[in-house]
């Protein structure tokens, strides 16, 4: 039996795992199995916490294909909406999240019952332009960005997503393995709505396609900014909702504003010991 807390943020959904309870498991296969949308709890991937206090934690994340990931923006709101939940937060409060790619401060905007709005720094993004050549010499445009983890940002003008005569999904699994990214890469496709508005399709690595992502709305901002000019407070809107990238400039850490949201607290009963 392993207990778990299931958070959303924007529909990226995650289940908080407390790291003591499972010591000494293979943690890829738990992750698998706990991720499992039929045979499992369900859920795009796992958050083993550690908590240090009631506004200090350290976390690893494992994907839904059980892959080690370095971080995700979303599943760090996620762990710090149940430490504002369990701790009974309030607007102003900060928590401080210890992630595979450093520490992210996470700023209570408010709350409401089991929904938070956090402010979370995310570092200070690296962008290059880059294009990766698919099969039959078809391009795709865009930018590399580092995000603490990999992201590769395609830019696009089509509503449905698509690029190099692709639809986005299939262009998505294809350039996350592509050989230019040996530990493959997150990727995301964006258009431009308003000259402060952008809209994104994601493709996660070890996951998928995904109604949100914190890293690759955080990355979609800074290769617009950097690429196109846009201004340094963006809105972008994904499937499963829309968050706010402040950027001021570049060598300034980038701020990402986006809700939470706990879900469920329960019990795994298929977990018992290997």
């Amino acid at each position: 039996m392993i207990e778990f807390t299931k958070a959303h943020a924007c529909g990226n959904d995650f289940l908080i795992v407390d790291a003591d309870q499972v010591a000494g498991r293979d943690l890829a296969r738990l992750a698998r199995e706990l991720c499992a949308r039929t045979t499992g709890v369900g859920a795009d991937g796992v958050e083993f916490l550690t908590l240090r206090n009631e506004q200090e934690a350290a976390i690893r994340l494992y994907n839904a294909d059980g892959s080690a990931a370095e971080i995700s923006g979303n599943g760090t709101r996620c762990v710090a909406a149940w430490m504002a939940y369990s701790a009974g937060l309030h607007a102003g409060d900060e928590v401080r999240v210890e992630t595979d790619a450093g520490v992210r401060i996470c700023r209570l905007e408010s709350a409401s019952g089991a929904e938070f709005q956090f402010t979370t720094g995310m570092g200070v993004p690296q962008v290059r332009r880059a294009t990766v050549t698919l099969d039959r010499d078809l391009t795709v445009e865009g930018a590399v960005v580092a995000m603490g983890n990999p992201q590769f940002v395609a830019l696009v003008e089509n509503e449905d997503f698509s690029v190099a005569s692709r639809a986005w999904q299939e262009a998505g699994a294809a350039i996350c393995t592509h050989p230019d990214f040996p530990a493959q890469t997150n990727v995301e496709f964006v258009r431009r709505l308003a000259d402060d508005r952008i809209e994104i399709r994601i493709y996660e690595r070890g996951v998928g396609p995904t109604s949100s992502s914190g890293t690759g709305t955080s990355a979609s901002a800074a290769a617009m900014m950097v690429l196109e000019g846009a201004p340094s407070r963006l809105r972008v809107l994904a499937p499963g909702g829309e968050q706010l990238v402040e950027w001021p400039n570049a060598s300034a850490e980038l701020r990402l504003t986006g809700p939470a949201v706990v879900l469920a607290h329960g019990e795994w009963l298929a977990g018992g010991a290997e």
